[in-house]
């Protein structure tokens, strides 16, 4: 699937180069919703464009910032949209209907699973993974998390990843001369999935961390 968008935005890269930030708002919501959208076809090239001044007249480091941030908000949208779906529509009806949706059962029962055994948490980690990434909004949208919990918790791991595929595509264009979409998003997802034990380390030690500051916390309160 990666490869086939790739190719049709290479095709069109004109198109995306005039709307920049806009288009990554709308595919960053739909990467993040229930439809199947590969982030790294978004971000790697967006950090990309912004190396080269081509997202606007804010200077090449303005333009990361700017990316990354539209990046997140639009990851934010498209899980508020899983969230609040979930949390009228219910497991059940997901069950039933949920490959209308792009959401087989298997990976639905799998991210319940991670999220009922591990908690809210787990809205943090798993934005950091592939396929559970879009789908972990769900179980947390059935369960009625506390939405301001969720919205932390989705920021910072979008956050993080949308950093690191947008500092691959600027590391790229610093280091590279023209190559075509297809070939930057190939070449970028395999260094970002390089890095990506190390990043996960990262999180289950901040994780891990938050953890023990919660418990001394409630323990000096008790």
């Amino acid at each position: 699937m990666l490869e086939t968008i790739a190719t049709f935005i290479d095709a069109h890269i004109a198109f995306f180069q005039v709307w920049g930030f806009i288009a990554i708002f709308v595919f960053m919501t739909i990467e993040s919703s229930f439809i199947p959208f590969p982030s790294e076809v978004v971000m790697i090239p967006a950090g990309f464009m912004a190396a080269r001044g081509e997202l606007g007249s804010f200077g090449a480091t303005g333009q990361l910032l700017i990316a990354i941030l539209i990046g997140v908000l639009g990851s934010l949208a498209g899980a508020y949209a899983n969230y609040f779906l979930s949390l009228k529509l219910g497991k059940p009806f997901l069950e039933k209907y949920g490959k209308w949706f792009f959401v087989k059962k298997a990976h639905l029962d799998r991210a319940c699973e991670i999220f009922n055994k591990y908690g809210a948490m787990t809205t943090f980690i798993c934005r950091l993974l592939p396929v559970i990434r879009q789908l972990i909004s769900i179980p947390a949208g059935i369960s009625r998390m506390k939405l301001s919990s969720f919205t932390f918790f989705t920021a910072l791991g979008a956050g993080i990843w949308s950093i690191i595929l947008a500092l691959v595509g600027w590391i790229i264009a610093r280091e590279t001369g023209d190559i075509s979409y297809l070939e930057l998003v190939v070449k970028g997802k395999a260094m970002a999935a390089s890095k990506l034990p190390l990043v996960i380390g990262c999180a289950v030690a901040i994780v891990a961390l938050y953890i023990a500051i919660s418990r001394l916390t409630m323990r000096e309160k008790n």
